[in-house]
């Protein structure tokens, strides 16, 4: 199959509006599940543990979404709406949101042509520590246009990071779908309750169904769990225009990987459980990380970003996944590195071999959308009819919806 020319027409379904949940249930674990193994069967996610090959493992993403939307109100009265999409400088997420004072982000802008000049943008700010308050201002300033994307500057008075800021003065960026504004419960909602890494801009939502009575549960069955971090950009809402999928092009997303997991993923034979898209993208995007330490001269830099169409480009065959895993803990090894910090812009789509991914549970995802190549290139051509069973047995959608487990 020559993946770069699949029509994304080819995947396009019926959503109505009112099947896609605009709330989650009050219990997340109530969520029906659809389980598939080359049979359709049914049931809820409080009985995922029951369907769990026994002592495999399980991998999580555990990325926290921030607050990442501001909206800075002009004297005019126009409001401009600046969306955190990843730092800029310092570049590095952690030293990003501990930073006092300043720092620079790539943003969306919304409403930008009324940002006249790129003059500067003040919002005023209420922290209350303890039991008193004291007013400080977030300023925002235009710097630069870079790519698709705008850098900002934005600067704070008072002893806060910027971590502190986006609590203090951001949104939560829920999925534009729900067409409704973000709620004080979305907060609590729209986490996992396993969330630890700040960083991303949506939700790895198949990981909201989990509960604490779940994950025991899954400890029961022997399932080694473990966990990565991918932070989920906008691009994950980003519809694929183009009428092949060759015109796409995929976000890039920061990921981090310990030397814990690969040393588990070698011993459970290189296969793992992936608790979402996101965890499906790491973990395959590991493989070709493998690959390109295993080919590099021991002596140059090796670039670890995966590029989007770097698997279809690689014409070696042989399924070395232990092998490939065994040179990161190498590399990891000569630089003294706890873990893998890089990006990704894969893409999954039909005609991708999987190298360590053998189940998969997931949401429903939109229509067109590279989600739902990524579930075809797993299951093939049954992605449709798991569909429209979910369509025809009162299934909720997208981020507040149900899920799936897919075994192959």
């Amino acid at each position: 199959m020559d993946t770069k020319h699949i029509r994304i027409q080819d995947y396009n379904y019926d959503l109505p509006d009112e099947r896609i949940a605009k709330f989650p249930l009050s219990q997340r674990d109530h969520s029906k599940l659809l389980v598939y193994d080359g049979n359709i069967q049914e049931s809820h996610f409080y009985n995922l543990p029951d369907f769990l090959p026994r002592g495999e493992m399980m991998v999580f993403n555990n990325t926290k979404v921030i607050q990442a939307r501001l909206r800075f109100q002009k004297d005019t009265g126009a409001q401009i709406e600046v969306f955190c999409l990843e730092p800029y400088l310092p570049a590095e997420y952690q030293e990003n949101f501990i930073a006092k004072g300043c720092c620079q982000w790539l943003c969306m802008i919304g409403n930008l042509k009324k940002w006249k000049n790129q003059s500067k943008l003040c919002l005023p700010l209420i922290s209350k520590n303890d039991d008193s308050s004291s007013e400080l201002e977030l300023s925002a300033e235009y710097k630069a246009q870079y790519g698709t994307s705008h850098i900002i500057e934005f600067t704070w008075d008072g002893d806060y990071t910027f971590a502190e800021i986006l609590d203090m003065a951001g949104e939560l960026p829920i999925p534009p779908y729900l067409n409704r504004r973000t709620q004080e419960s979305d907060k609590k909602t729209y986490q996992t309750i396993y969330s630890k890494i700040k960083g991303s801009v949506a939700a790895p939502t198949a990981g909201l169904h989990f509960t604490e009575r779940v994950l025991q549960d899954v400890d029961a069955t022997g399932i080694d769990r473990e966990e990565v971090t991918l932070h989920v950009g906008a691009g994950t809402f980003k519809p694929v225009k183009s009428k092949e999928i060759e015109g796409h092009e995929m976000h890039s997303e920061y990921i981090v990987v310990s030397r814990q997991t690969i040393e588990k993923l070698i011993q459970h034979g290189g296969k793992a459980i992936a608790v979402g898209t996101t965890s499906v993208r790491t973990l395959e995007s590991l493989y070709y990380i493998g690959k390109k330490i295993q080919k590099s001269n021991s002596e140059e830099e090796i670039d670890l970003h995966v590029q989007q169409w770097e698997p279809y480009n690689d014409n070696d065959n042989n399924d070395d996944t232990i092998e490939v895993l065994k040179c990161i803990l190498h590399y990891l090894d000569k630089h003294h590195l706890p873990a893998i910090h890089t990006s990704t812009q894969i893409i999954i789509a039909p005609g991708y071999k999987y190298h360590i991914v053998k189940w998969i549970v997931t949401n429903f995802h939109q229509p067109q959308s590279t989600l739902l190549l990524l579930v075809s290139a797993f299951i093939g051509e049954e992605w449709r009819t798991l569909y429209e069973y979910a369509l025809a047995h009162d299934f909720r959608f997208l981020s507040y919806g149900d899920s799936m487990f897919l075994k192959t």
